[in-house]
């Protein structure tokens, strides 16, 4: 079971939904929402800083376990319905602010 504000591994479909890339994300639904559904909330995490808008930049004082191998944006305009069982892994957790 995953938790709120996991930094997780997940398959991510491209645009054109040919293929998938792992990439990273963030749960943002609580354990209310994914206790009835299979599915849980994410928003998607890139190491690209070029693109500011729409984003909150996520850096390793941000981390309360886990690390965080560079600094990044939590894309809050990126936020996907995803099934729990797609997570590939765990590897952090943001500290609740």
């Amino acid at each position: 079971m995953h938790e709120q504000r996991e930094i997780c591994l997940k398959p991510i479909p491209f645009t054109d939904l040919t293929s998938t890339k792992r990439r990273p994300v963030l749960i943002i639904s609580n354990s209310n929402y994914y206790n009835r559904t299979e599915d849980i909330l994410v928003m998607a995490i890139t190491s690209n800083l070029s693109d500011r808008e729409n984003s909150i930049l996520l850096k390793e004082d941000d981390i309360e376990t886990g690390n965080l191998k560079k600094e990044s944006t939590i894309r809050v305009d990126k936020i996907y319905s995803v099934n729990q069982n797609s997570i590939i892994k765990s590897f952090g957790k943001i500290f609740n602010s």
